[in-house]
Protein backbone atom coordinates (compact mmCIF):
# COMPACT_ATOMS: atom_id res chain seq x y z
CA UNK A 1 0.00 0.00 0.00
CA UNK A 2 2.68 2.08 0.63
CA UNK A 3 4.87 2.04 -2.79
CA UNK A 4 1.37 2.55 -4.50
CA UNK A 5 1.08 6.12 -2.51
CA UNK A 6 4.38 6.68 -3.26
CA UNK A 7 3.90 5.89 -6.85
CA UNK A 8 1.13 8.05 -6.64
CA UNK A 9 2.76 10.92 -5.12
CA UNK A 10 5.67 10.32 -7.61
CA UNK A 11 3.43 10.74 -10.96
CA UNK A 12 1.30 13.52 -9.53
CA UNK A 13 4.97 15.47 -8.91
CA UNK A 14 5.83 14.40 -12.69
CA UNK A 15 2.77 15.72 -14.07
CA UNK A 16 2.87 19.27 -12.59
CA UNK A 17 6.38 19.36 -13.19
CA UNK A 18 5.42 18.90 -17.02
CA UNK A 19 2.44 21.21 -16.81
CA UNK A 20 4.76 23.80 -14.97
CA UNK A 21 7.21 23.40 -17.87
CA UNK A 22 4.38 23.78 -20.15
CA UNK A 23 3.66 27.27 -18.37
CA UNK A 24 7.14 28.37 -18.66
CA UNK A 25 7.71 27.46 -22.15
CA UNK A 26 4.43 29.57 -23.17
CA UNK A 27 5.54 31.96 -20.74
CA UNK A 28 9.23 32.44 -22.54
CA UNK A 29 7.68 32.31 -25.90
CA UNK A 30 5.37 35.22 -25.30
CA UNK A 31 8.08 37.01 -24.29
CA UNK A 32 10.25 36.38 -27.11
CA UNK A 33 7.17 37.68 -28.81
CA UNK A 34 7.25 40.86 -27.26
CA UNK A 35 10.83 41.62 -27.42
CA UNK A 36 11.16 40.87 -31.02
CA UNK A 37 8.36 42.93 -32.06
CA UNK A 38 9.51 46.25 -29.88
CA UNK A 39 12.88 45.87 -31.25
CA UNK A 40 11.53 45.58 -34.95
CA UNK A 41 8.74 48.59 -34.11
CA UNK A 42 11.65 50.72 -32.71
CA UNK A 43 14.04 50.71 -35.97
CA UNK A 44 10.99 52.08 -37.77
CA UNK A 45 10.52 55.66 -37.26
CA UNK A 46 7.28 55.46 -39.37
CA UNK A 47 5.93 52.88 -37.03
CA UNK A 48 7.48 54.48 -33.39
CA UNK A 49 5.54 57.62 -35.32
CA UNK A 50 2.50 56.10 -35.68
CA UNK A 51 2.40 54.81 -32.59
CA UNK A 52 3.70 57.47 -30.16
CA UNK A 53 2.38 60.77 -32.23
CA UNK A 54 -0.93 59.47 -32.07
CA UNK A 55 -2.56 59.57 -28.67
CA UNK A 56 -5.97 57.74 -30.77
CA UNK A 57 -3.89 54.90 -31.99
CA UNK A 58 -1.65 54.46 -28.62
CA UNK A 59 -4.21 54.62 -26.38
CA UNK A 60 -6.45 51.99 -28.38
CA UNK A 61 -3.82 49.85 -28.25
CA UNK A 62 -3.85 50.17 -24.21
CA UNK A 63 -7.31 49.96 -24.02
CA UNK A 64 -7.05 46.66 -26.31
CA UNK A 65 -4.48 44.99 -24.15
CA UNK A 66 -6.66 45.34 -21.11
CA UNK A 67 -9.40 44.41 -22.95
CA UNK A 68 -7.27 41.17 -23.60
CA UNK A 69 -6.39 40.30 -19.97
CA UNK A 70 -9.43 40.58 -18.93
CA UNK A 71 -11.15 39.02 -21.53
CA UNK A 72 -8.92 36.27 -21.19
CA UNK A 73 -8.95 36.16 -17.39
CA UNK A 74 -12.83 36.04 -17.10
CA UNK A 75 -13.62 34.00 -20.12
CA UNK A 76 -10.92 30.96 -19.64
CA UNK A 77 -13.17 27.97 -18.98
CA UNK A 78 -15.46 29.17 -21.83
CA UNK A 79 -13.47 29.66 -24.94
CA UNK A 80 -11.21 27.16 -26.58
CA UNK A 81 -7.86 26.45 -26.24
CA UNK A 82 -7.28 27.79 -29.67
CA UNK A 83 -9.13 30.92 -28.78
CA UNK A 84 -7.15 31.27 -25.43
CA UNK A 85 -3.45 30.59 -27.25
CA UNK A 86 -4.11 33.36 -30.10
CA UNK A 87 -5.47 36.06 -27.00
CA UNK A 88 -2.75 35.34 -25.55
CA UNK A 89 -0.08 35.78 -28.29
CA UNK A 90 -1.88 38.69 -29.53
CA UNK A 91 -1.50 40.52 -26.54
CA UNK A 92 2.19 39.88 -26.56
CA UNK A 93 2.35 41.35 -29.46
CA UNK A 94 0.37 44.04 -28.94
CA UNK A 95 2.92 44.87 -25.41
CA UNK A 96 5.70 44.70 -28.06
CA UNK A 97 3.85 47.57 -30.05
CA UNK A 98 4.02 49.67 -26.58
CA UNK A 99 6.92 48.37 -24.86
CA UNK A 100 9.15 49.92 -28.07
CA UNK A 101 8.95 53.06 -26.46
CA UNK A 102 12.11 51.56 -24.25
CA UNK A 103 14.65 51.43 -26.66
CA UNK A 104 14.05 55.37 -27.44
CA UNK A 105 14.14 56.00 -24.08
CA UNK A 106 17.03 53.61 -23.23
CA UNK A 107 20.24 52.35 -24.62
CA UNK A 108 20.87 49.51 -26.05
CA UNK A 109 23.07 48.09 -23.56
CA UNK A 110 21.61 48.90 -20.48
CA UNK A 111 18.07 46.91 -21.74
CA UNK A 112 19.97 43.75 -22.38
CA UNK A 113 21.62 44.49 -18.90
CA UNK A 114 18.52 44.98 -17.27
CA UNK A 115 16.50 42.14 -19.28
CA UNK A 116 18.99 39.50 -18.10
CA UNK A 117 19.56 41.03 -14.67
CA UNK A 118 15.50 40.29 -14.85
CA UNK A 119 15.64 36.99 -16.19
CA UNK A 120 18.10 35.40 -13.49
CA UNK A 121 15.90 37.12 -10.50
CA UNK A 122 12.51 36.16 -12.09
CA UNK A 123 14.32 32.26 -12.56
CA UNK A 124 15.44 32.41 -8.48
CA UNK A 125 11.89 34.10 -7.42
CA UNK A 126 9.85 31.52 -9.39
CA UNK A 127 11.91 28.63 -8.16
CA UNK A 128 11.54 29.37 -4.45
CA UNK A 129 7.79 29.60 -5.35
CA UNK A 130 7.78 26.49 -6.78
CA UNK A 131 9.76 24.40 -4.38
CA UNK A 132 8.60 25.98 -1.46
CA UNK A 133 6.11 24.20 1.24
CA UNK A 134 5.22 27.58 2.95
CA UNK A 135 1.91 29.01 2.27
CA UNK A 136 3.21 32.30 0.10
CA UNK A 137 -1.05 33.56 0.09
CA UNK A 138 -0.50 36.17 2.95
CA UNK A 139 2.42 37.52 0.52
CA UNK A 140 0.23 37.58 -2.20
CA UNK A 141 -2.71 39.43 -0.43
CA UNK A 142 -0.04 42.13 0.63
CA UNK A 143 1.79 42.44 -2.52
CA UNK A 144 -1.99 42.33 -4.70
CA UNK A 145 -2.79 45.20 -1.51
CA UNK A 146 0.49 46.99 -2.85
CA UNK A 147 -0.28 46.71 -6.18
CA UNK A 148 -3.08 48.39 -5.91
CA UNK A 149 -2.20 51.39 -4.01
CA UNK A 150 0.80 51.61 -6.35
CA UNK A 151 -1.64 51.86 -9.17
CA UNK A 152 -4.03 54.31 -7.27
CA UNK A 153 -0.76 56.57 -6.82
CA UNK A 154 0.22 56.19 -10.32
CA UNK A 155 -2.93 57.98 -11.45
CA UNK A 156 -3.35 60.23 -8.89
CA UNK A 157 0.03 61.90 -10.35
CA UNK A 158 -1.36 62.14 -13.57
CA UNK A 159 -3.26 64.45 -11.90
CA UNK A 160 -1.38 65.79 -9.77
CA UNK A 161 2.57 66.04 -11.10
CA UNK A 162 3.76 67.18 -7.83
CA UNK A 163 3.20 63.78 -6.54
CA UNK A 164 5.91 62.30 -9.11
CA UNK A 165 8.48 65.45 -7.70
CA UNK A 166 11.67 64.25 -6.19
CA UNK A 167 13.21 61.12 -5.50
CA UNK A 168 9.29 59.35 -5.83
CA UNK A 169 9.77 57.82 -8.85
CA UNK A 170 12.51 55.64 -7.76
CA UNK A 171 10.85 55.30 -4.44
CA UNK A 172 7.75 53.75 -6.07
CA UNK A 173 10.09 51.92 -8.46
CA UNK A 174 11.97 50.01 -5.54
CA UNK A 175 8.27 49.49 -4.48
CA UNK A 176 7.74 47.78 -7.73
CA UNK A 177 10.38 45.76 -7.31
CA UNK A 178 9.02 44.25 -4.24
CA UNK A 179 5.81 44.09 -5.28
CA UNK A 180 5.95 42.00 -8.36
CA UNK A 181 9.08 39.97 -6.88
CA UNK A 182 6.74 38.83 -4.15
CA UNK A 183 3.92 38.24 -6.87
CA UNK A 184 6.30 35.86 -8.82
CA UNK A 185 6.74 33.31 -6.10
CA UNK A 186 3.22 33.58 -5.13
CA UNK A 187 2.26 33.31 -8.70
CA UNK A 188 4.16 30.44 -9.00
CA UNK A 189 3.07 28.70 -5.73
CA UNK A 190 -0.42 29.25 -6.53
CA UNK A 191 -0.32 27.94 -10.34
CA UNK A 192 1.25 25.24 -9.45
CA UNK A 193 -1.38 24.40 -6.49
CA UNK A 194 -3.99 24.76 -9.11
CA UNK A 195 -3.07 22.75 -11.86
CA UNK A 196 -5.86 20.08 -12.22
CA UNK A 197 -4.17 16.56 -11.99
CA UNK A 198 -5.36 13.90 -14.47
CA UNK A 199 -6.53 15.98 -17.35
CA UNK A 200 -3.10 16.07 -19.24
CA UNK A 201 -3.04 16.35 -22.66
CA UNK A 202 -6.50 17.69 -22.74
CA UNK A 203 -7.60 20.52 -24.08
CA UNK A 204 -8.34 22.30 -20.27
CA UNK A 205 -4.60 21.29 -19.52
CA UNK A 206 -3.75 23.84 -22.47
CA UNK A 207 -6.04 26.49 -21.10
CA UNK A 208 -4.74 26.49 -17.73
CA UNK A 209 -1.05 26.31 -19.40
CA UNK A 210 -1.78 29.17 -21.08
CA UNK A 211 -3.67 31.21 -18.37
CA UNK A 212 -0.37 30.37 -15.99
CA UNK A 213 1.79 31.51 -18.89
CA UNK A 214 -0.02 34.83 -18.75
CA UNK A 215 0.19 35.37 -15.46
CA UNK A 216 3.81 35.10 -14.88
CA UNK A 217 4.22 36.63 -18.15
CA UNK A 218 3.14 39.78 -16.49
CA UNK A 219 4.89 39.51 -13.76
CA UNK A 220 8.27 39.17 -15.64
CA UNK A 221 7.52 41.78 -17.76
CA UNK A 222 6.15 44.42 -14.97
CA UNK A 223 9.50 43.18 -12.82
CA UNK A 224 11.32 44.41 -15.71
CA UNK A 225 10.47 47.43 -16.20
CA UNK A 226 10.63 48.36 -12.59
CA UNK A 227 13.68 47.40 -12.46
CA UNK A 228 14.66 48.95 -15.82
CA UNK A 229 13.32 52.23 -14.32
CA UNK A 230 16.29 52.09 -11.57
CA UNK A 231 19.27 50.74 -13.79
CA UNK A 232 18.63 51.68 -17.30
CA UNK A 233 20.70 54.14 -18.48
CA UNK A 234 19.00 56.69 -20.49
CA UNK A 235 19.84 58.11 -23.69
CA UNK A 236 21.16 61.45 -24.25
Amino acid sequence: MENTVQRSSKAISEETARFMAGVYKWMTFGILLTGATSYYVSQSKDLTALIFSNQLVYWGLIIVQLGAVFFLSAMIQKISALTATLIYLGYAFLTGLTLSVIFLIYTEESIQHVFFLTSFSFAGLSFYGYVTKRDLGPLGTFCHMGLWGLIGYQILSFFFPSLMAGPMNMVLSIVGVGIFAGLTAYDTQKIKETNIIGNEGTEEDHKETIYGALILYLDFINLFLQLLKLFGNRRR
